[in-house]
């Protein structure tokens, strides 16, 4: 759009769009997608705004369930960001994620939406326990750009930002953006649509921290699994989603204020 005065912008995808981690179920998600928004309502006041995504979703439940709401909302700018629910399965297929993200980006760009995505850190920079996954999420990295490349999707490539993977982005979990994080995230999808006002400030190391000895480093991995990975996992082997029972937080187009 010129000047990049959108109008109508709908959000699809799991817990990250969803907000978690900048705010609460309390006093409400704010999250990457809201704060896309505000920079959109910045430059045109006229924006309209809708959220389809729901906590917990793999790639294939976002495109079963969010992808026909939101061609029907008429967007002339959608975010899809999905996969990474996928990538914490013991079963990981990243052609079948990939492709399930490659037909959002199909449908929403035949419709004439701008679509933007984004590339994942890699999770083993954030939870060392993760490192295993390393190459699943430089696979699915490489698919989303090739199936982006095809449809003439924008990605904002979070991925490959040392910053990205600095623990103060993330929340105690290590699963979800802090405010921060989710900040910075905005600010990298602003700028990969050339948002007036936007910049690569968005890519800059924070100031340096004190590194935890061994020790330190160890009792935070324990906490971590028992009161993160061992609840995870819990709800995994009893076939339950945190996003179990829970709509769309925003599933109308809707001024900011």
């Amino acid at each position: 759009m010129p000047n990049g005065e959108y109008l109508r912008y709908v959000a699809l995808g799991d817990s990250q769009t969803e907000g978690m981690g900048d705010g609460d179920d309390t006093a409400g998600l704010r999250g990457f997608a809201d704060r896309l928004a505000e920079h959109l309502a910045a430059v045109n006041p006229e924006v309209r705004y809708a959220n389809l995504a729901v906590r917990g979703r793999k790639a294939g439940q976002v495109r079963a369930e969010q992808l026909g709401p939101a061609l029907a909302l008429r967007p002339d700018l959608a975010t899809v960001v999905a996969g990474v629910n996928d990538m914490l399965r013991p079963r990981f297929d990243a052609a079948e994620v990939a492709g399930h993200l490659e037909e959002m980006f199909a449908a929403l760009t035949a419709a004439g939406t701008h679509v933007v995505t984004v590339t994942f850190p890699d999770v083993g920079e954030i939870v060392p326990l993760a490192r295993p996954l390393g190459s699943r999420v430089s696979d699915l990295n490489t698919r989303i750009r090739a199936a982006a490349a095809r449809h003439g999707v924008t990605v904002a490539e979070v991925g490959r930002h040392a910053v990205a993977a600095d623990p103060r982005l993330w929340t105690a979990d290590r699963l979800h953006a802090s405010p921060l994080g989710h900040a910075r995230i905005a600010a990298a999808l602003a700028q990969a649509i050339r948002l007036p006002g936007s910049d690569d400030s968005w890519t800059l190391p924070l100031p340096p921290r004190p590194v935890p000895g061994r020790r330190q480093a160890a009792e935070a991995e324990l906490r971590w699994v028992a009161g993160f990975l061992g609840p995870w996992i819990g709800r995994r082997l009893r076939g339950r989603s945190s996003g179990d029972g829970r709509t769309a937080k925003r599933p109308e187009l809707r001024p900011l204020g």
